[in-house]
């Protein structure tokens, strides 16, 4: 990130909305809204190849849940944050991951700009290409500020997105999305 250039379009974006921007309360916005920016889009830097690629030898074991993934990220529409949580499922096929590892894949991608549609696929594409499990389901449920806080104001309204892929039978999701409520 250009942290000098991106303080600059702060301070224009203030000045835009009629501002002094050298008022007490605002002298170091461009800066702290800058400062944010690079938290909130750190996992473009990041790959999840270097979260899931080490692995463990597993035999038996059904399913393997990893559920209340707390996160946050930016919506790339509005630059608006939309936080919840992550319930990741997977049938293991000779391996497994540490289960902070899981934590760590929804930071590396919930850490960018983004859509949680996306942010859902992203997540269960990355524990298929590392895994190679016979089956992931990803489910993520979040409140979006820029439908809180802004536009249609529905204060505690949530979004669930989910995503299946290989060889997840219907009655397993069914049972997954019980065991994760």
């Amino acid at each position: 990130m250009d942290r000098e250039r991106a303080m600059k379009a702060v301070k224009e974006l203030l000045e835009a909305l009629g501002e002094d921007v050298t008022r007490e309360g605002l002298k170091d916005t461009p800066r702290r809204v800058a400062d944010a920016f690079a938290e909130f889009t750190a996992g473009e830097n990041m790959s999840v190849k270097n979260v899931l690629s080490v692995t463990f030898e597993a035999d038996g074991g059904d399913i393997v849940i990893e559920k209340d993934i707390e996160f946050s990220s930016t919506c790339e529409h509005h630059l608006m944050p939309f936080f919840g949580r992550v319930a990741i499922a997977y049938i293991p096929d000779k391996k497994v991951v540490g289960l902070s590892k899981l934590a760590r894949c929804v930071e590396v991608f919930a850490r960018r700009l983004q859509l949680q549609e996306r942010l859902t696929s992203q997540i269960a594409e990355a524990v298929t290409e590392y895994l190679s499990p016979k089956g992931v389901m990803v489910v993520c449920e979040a409140e979006h500020t820029c439908m809180t806080c802004r536009g249609v104001k529905k204060a505690g309204s949530k979004t669930v997105t989910y995503k299946v892929s290989g060889e997840f039978p219907k009655e397993k999701i069914a049972e997954v999305l019980e065991l994760i409520k």
